[in-house]
Formats: structure tokens, C-alpha cells, sequence
């Protein structure tokens, strides 16, 4: 559990960030590309190479990611104390079993009686058809929301408001899909003091926004590899 840097009679109000679930990797067969004849076949005569033509042939699909990228660094730095002001720049990584499939960086802030929290999470599928299947389902279960045009190759946002014991949150979560990558952006505030949250404009633009220098270092990255 993530230890948020907040006193004591703020923790107990503070309503538990939802992270995105992480779902399994979906490994994809290839398609048969065997050929339909419309007459029946000849029978099959035995090839002179030794191979046996009966045998399946299997085409590697090329990933357009193989990796991804550092997530502390997807972020400018003025981008980072303009979402969540007083946090440290660095951010936090968050520990994986896989950093090459995925990697999450965190930052969180209270500045006064003003909180903010920020993900930033990577995931690299096996293929862009396996990235496609997680994305729908994801974007299913966050129902409400809609589409972000110019994102990746697809990309979804939407804005929930939480309540608790009087004090309100909202949470803003950006998912693009890219080739055989995911993107996902996790943004929320709440004012203690008030007790209110901050703005849905507010939250979705600065969801947004993180989720376009995200894509950015993903796509940054993807080129200093080729």
C-alpha cells in the first residue's frame, strides 16, 4: 500500500486512489494463411528439400514496442508542478515484475490543504491485436467516458466523482492505445479544506495532457531503439 505524505487527521479522509488494473498478457496465434483452392488439390508429392509441406508455416510479428520506456522521465518537468504542485520532480517508480512490459510512476502532493495524485503507467503487449483486446476491456469497465481524438491509435478518457464522509475526490483516467502498447493515466484531486474536488474540465485537461507527453516519450523511445 502507497504511503501518502499527508497529517494524520487528512489520511483517515482520504479516499484509496484506483489504480487500472493490470490484465495478463493476451498471447496471439497467427492467422492461417493456407490458400482455398476452388478444384480439388493434386495429391501432394514428397519435396526434394526434406521439408514436410504439411507443416504449419509461422511468421513472427514485428512489435512496434519492445519495451517501455522510463516512466519518471515520460513527463517535462514544468508539466509535473503544474498537475501536482509541490511534488517532487523525480517522481516514484513503482516496483515490477516485468520493466520491460511495464512500468508505473507515481507523484503525489499536498500543498496546504490542496492534494493531488498522478500515475503514469506503460504496458507492452505481445501483439498489437493482444493491446486491443486489454484496451476494450478496460474502457468497458470505465464506462461514462469518451473518446480522445489524435491520441495514439485510440485512446479513451473519463471523470468520476467520489464522496466520503463529506470530503469529494475526482479522478480522471486517460487509456491510448498504441501499436502493442498501452498508456494509461491515472490524475485525481481534493481540497481539505473545502472539501470539495477540483473541477472535471480541470482533471480531464490535465489527464490529457500528461497522456500526450507520455505517448510522446513512448514513441521518443521506440525511435532511439531503431
Amino acid at each position: 500500500m502507497r504511503s501518502l505524505p499527508l497529517p494524520l487527521a487528512l489520511t483517515a479522509r482520504l479516499t484509496p486512489v484506483a489504480v487500472l488494473a493490470c490484465a495478463g498478457w493476451v498471447m496471439t496465434s497467427g492467422t492461417d494463411e493456407t490458400p482455398t483452392a476452388q478444384d480439388k488439390p493434386a495429391p501432394q508429392t514428397e519435396s526434394r528439400s526434406g521439408a514436410d509441406p504439411s507443416a504449419p508455416s509461422s511468421t513472427a510479428e514485428t512489435k512496434t514496442y519492445a519495451a517501455a520506456p522510463a516512466p519518471c522521465d515520460s513527463l517535462a518537468k514544468k508539466t509535473i508542478t503544474s498537475l501536482v504542485p509541490g511534488a517532487k520532480t523525480a517522481g516514484k517508480e513503482i516496483p515490477s515484475t516485468d520493466t520491460k512490459k511495464r512500468r508505473t510512476c507515481s507523484w503525489n502532493a499536498l500543498k496546504e490543504y490542496d492534494y493531488r495524485w498522478l500515475d503514469v503507467s506503460f504496458e507492452i503487449m505481445a501483439t498489437d491485436a493482444a493491446a486491443e483486446k486489454s484496451y476494450k476491456a478496460r474502457t468497458e469497465e470505465k464506462s461514462g467516458g469518451g473518446a480522445v481524438p489524435g491520441l495514439g491509435d485510440t485512446a479513451y478518457s473519463v471523470v468520476n466523482l467520489t464522496t466520503e464522509d463529506g470530503q469529494e475526490t475526482r479522478e480522471g483516467v486517460v487509456l491510448v492505445r498504441a501499436a502493442n502498447a498501452l498508456v494509461a493515466i491515472t490524475y485525481n484531486g481534493s481540497d481539505f479544506e473545502s472539501k470539495k474536488a477540483p473541477s472535471t474540465d480541470e482533471i480531464n485537461k490535465g489527464a490529457i495532457k500528461a497522456a500526450k507527453e507520455a505517448v510522446a516519450a513512448l514513441e521518443g523511445g521506440q525511435a532511439q531503439q531503431s
